[in-house]
């Protein structure tokens, strides 16, 4: 028998302000068609006063919980991958366990920017497989609305906040691909495109800082390397691209979807795409997608997924599992 990371619940939560492309006009030399020839970007959501990435956090583990008939006591922990904490520190997980009323187990942030929730997956894996701990709360949450030059057209229409949470419990499988769960992790990272993509401020200048990018090399680097970091984890699950259920990527451009899609060979039918909806919502793309997918009715019971991201680090994975 080999044990297994499976999803007994999701959820995820999205502030009420809706930010469609045209209110960008008003401030910046751009426009509807602009941005969403782009990016396919749409609309996004931006958090409200006193909105935070904990409570936000707060609110999709919640939904996830309720899904899988649980109560915030039947967690053991809390991963929650997120590059814009409430704080310098504590971590935002330690607040998010404050906030559900959890008075056992433990809570630590992963901070991989885009590709945090992939991370914060693979640990919270490693954490059930190990024995470490049975249930593990995996979220992605973030405010990018408050680290944006809202003055550069090139990033700050691209990003949004959310949240989104998945519940993983042990679970005995026959350590076959048919098995429920995570399957496989891939990770991958390279210090040396740092920059590319990056916050100017931190502990080094005292400062909060800004989002910087530079949106051509990261497109360049996104398609190849996440077709690539796919493809390494369905070889470690041992499966093919044609046993794929669903991609779910990380919902940072349209364009880069469609190409990764390409790559590994699989029809834009089995890709879920929420980026004209949510934006760039960086480590909350994924579990945001993964919920967005359970609620339309497209994820079921019993498919496989492959999931990845790519982010600042350069920093990027994969994992397979089914749900």
């Amino acid at each position: 028998m080999t044990l297994r990371a499976v999803v007994k619940g999701v959820g995820h939560y999205l502030p009420t302000r809706v930010v469609e492309n045209a209110e960008f006009e008003e401030t910046l030399d751009t426009n509807d068609e602009w941005i969403r020839a782009r990016s396919g970007i749409e609309r996004r959501h931006f958090a409200g006063e006193g909105e935070t990435t904990s409570s936000m956090a707060t609110a999709a583990a919640k939904s996830a919980i309720e899904m899988a008939g649980l109560t915030p006591d039947d967690v053991d922990a809390i991963v929650l991958a997120t590059s814009t904490a409430d704080l310098t520190f504590p971590s935002s997980a330690t607040m998010v366990q404050e906030q559900l009323g959890m008075k056992s187990g433990f809570a630590f942030d992963i901070q991989a920017v885009c590709a945090g929730f992939i991370f914060a997956l693979s640990n919270a894996n490693a954490l059930i497989v190990s024995g470490q701990a049975r249930r593990v709360l995996v979220i992605g949450a973030e405010t990018f609305s408050r680290i944006m030059d809202w003055t550069d057209r090139g990033t700050c229409v691209l990003f949004g906040d959310g949240a989104g949470a998945v519940l993983l419990e042990a679970e005995e499988g026959e350590g076959t691909s048919a098995d429920r769960g995570i399957l496989s992790t891939d990770l991958n990272s390279d210090g040396s495109f740092r920059e590319l993509l990056y916050v100017d401020g931190g502990s080094s200048t005292g400062t909060t800082g800004y989002l910087r990018m530079q949106g051509n090399q990261v497109f360049r680097h996104a398609v190849e390397k996440l077709s690539k970091t796919a493809t390494t984890a369905m070889e470690k699950a041992k499966v093919n691209p044609a046993d794929v259920d669903w991609i779910v990527p990380h919902q940072a451009n349209i364009r880069i979807i469609q190409g990764t899609a390409k790559k590994l060979g699989l029809p834009m039918e089995n890709v879920v795409v929420t980026v004209q909806d949510h934006g760039n919502t960086s480590a909350a793309s994924i579990p945001l997608a993964l919920s967005v997918g359970v609620e339309r009715g497209q994820i079921k019971k019993g498919d496989l997924l492959v999931t990845e991201a790519i982010g600042g680090g350069l920093a990027w994975g994969a994992v397979v599992l089914r749900w």
